[in-house]
């Protein structure tokens, strides 16, 4: 497999600044969706480096700096549960995924976007679905994006200890699960989630933990 197929392509077509762009935390019952977006040069190779979920936690790690390292540049967005809740979790990806394609520099000229759904930017780009074991520079914005998320659910981790996100970082394991039975909901839980929604306090009780 080629995972530099669709840069290639898009480089015949006249494009220079190619960025892969994908997201962390849809899935949750907690914290925030983090998307980067990330582009590299026609260089780069480190055969390591390929979608986030086929990695363990200290490879990601260990690639998060080497992507760094070798990217011509990074961006990160982060939309909070507050606004998950506010417009749904795919308009929150997107808008994250917008987020993290702004903050590059110098702006990319092509967008390669894991998923089916592409931004609102005014860039020409192509959803891929599970674009992240096809692309390298997907792949490269998932580690990103993964290790971004994990480590700020590590820091919530430290305010709201009694639900254990430096273990499961907000996923419905059965250990949040029941935290959630337990001690009620936290203000970084997405309040419209089945599995949080059922436990929210009654008015004037107010979070817990």
């Amino acid at each position: 497999m080629d995972l530099w197929f669709y840069e290639h392509r898009a480089a015949r077509s006249g494009r220079r600044r190619i960025a892969g762009v994908d997201e962390a935390g849809r899935g949750p019952l907690a914290g925030p969706v983090v998307a980067a977006a990330v582009v590299l040069p026609p260089a780069f190779h480190d055969p390591r480096i390929t979608d986030s979920k086929k990695l363990s936690p200290a490879q990601r790690e260990r690639l998060y700096g080497v992507i760094y390292q070798g990217a011509l540049s990074v961006g990160i967005g982060i939309v909070d549960s507050g606004e998950i809740d506010r417009i749904n979790i795919l308009q929150a990806s997107l808008q994250a995924m917008t987020m993290a394609v702004q903050n590059l520099a110098p702006r990319p000229d092509h967008l390669l976007i894991d998923g089916t759904f592409p931004t609102c930017l005014e860039l020409p780009q192509e959803p891929i679905p599970k674009g992240d074991a096809l692309s390298i520079s997907i792949a490269a914005a998932s580690i990103i994006a993964k290790v971004s998320r994990d480590r700020l659910m590590d820091i919530y981790h430290d305010y709201y200890p009694c639900f254990g996100f430096i273990r499961h970082k907000g996923y419905p394991t059965r250990e949040h699960k029941d935290a959630i039975r337990t001690f009620g909901c936290s203000p970084i839980h997405r309040k419209t989630f089945r599995g949080v929604r059922e436990h929210l306090p009654a008015p004037g009780e107010g979070d817990t933990c």
